[in-house]
């Protein structure tokens, strides 16, 4: 079984969500958790990024997710497609501001 770790993001989400929704969400991340490399791999300044899109009756739902090779996954957002990509790009951002300020406290 692969590893799979959940962003604050991802996990404030999901804890949103309705019981029904849990389950679709849940059914992904078990069909992640088998193939990695099913979602679709980003470019550009995504690339890091696999989004995997699933459906939860008339809903369309992304999922991104990192993968980490064969340490595990990183589930990153979840949503509809509304401003899915945005959120994502400025997610990234934040992360990589505070990983700079990171190694900048260490030195």
């Amino acid at each position: 079984m692969m590893n799979i770790w959940q962003t604050a993001r991802f996990d404030s989400t999901y804890k949103k969500l309705h019981s029904t929704s849990k389950r679709s969400v849940d059914g992904a991340i078990r069909k992640l958790s088998t193939n990695p490399l099913i979602g679709e791999k980003k470019v550009g300044d995504l690339g890091e990024f696999y989004v995997y899109k699933f459906r939860e009756g008339k809903r369309q739902w992304l999922l991104a997710y990192r993968y980490k090779d064969i340490r595990g996954i990183e589930l990153v957002d979840l949503g509809s497609h509304e401003n899915f990509y945005r959120d994502l790009k400025r997610q990234r951002k934040v992360e990589a501001r505070k990983r700079r300020g990171n190694q900048a406290s260490d030195e």
